[in-house]
């Protein structure tokens, strides 16, 4: 089972979220940790190659942006609540330039 990284404030705003919502994204990145697909999520291609969302509904929406195609780890990029239909583009542009560091410090 791969291991979690998270990236900047990402597990910090994870442990704010409501009980019931963490429960459900612990389940999710279990799934993912396993190599499997979570039940809920659709793929960021904006943020990054390899980058998915998962989405959960507790109240309100709770959103984790990951990225699990390296061997070692998944990293969570970035953990919101969603406040509009469409992504906030701050949340969007924080995630991409989590994922470009990421990017650069994995690479030799």
């Amino acid at each position: 089972m791969k291991r979690i990284n998270w990236l900047g404030t990402s597990l910090n705003a994870v442990r704010d979220f409501p009980a019931d919502a963490r429960a459900l994204i612990g389940f999710e990145l279990r799934l993912v940790q396993r190599g499997e697909m979570p039940t809920d999520f659709k793929p960021m291609p904006t943020v990054g190659a390899g980058v998915y969302e998962i989405r959960v509904r507790a109240g309100r929406q709770y959103r984790v942006m990951y990225v699990a195609k390296f061997s070692e780890s998944v990293y969570v990029l970035h953990a919101f609540i969603k406040k509009t239909q469409q992504t906030a583009q701050p949340d969007l542009a924080l995630a991409q330039s989590r994922y470009a560091a990421l990017l650069k410090e994995i690479k030799p």
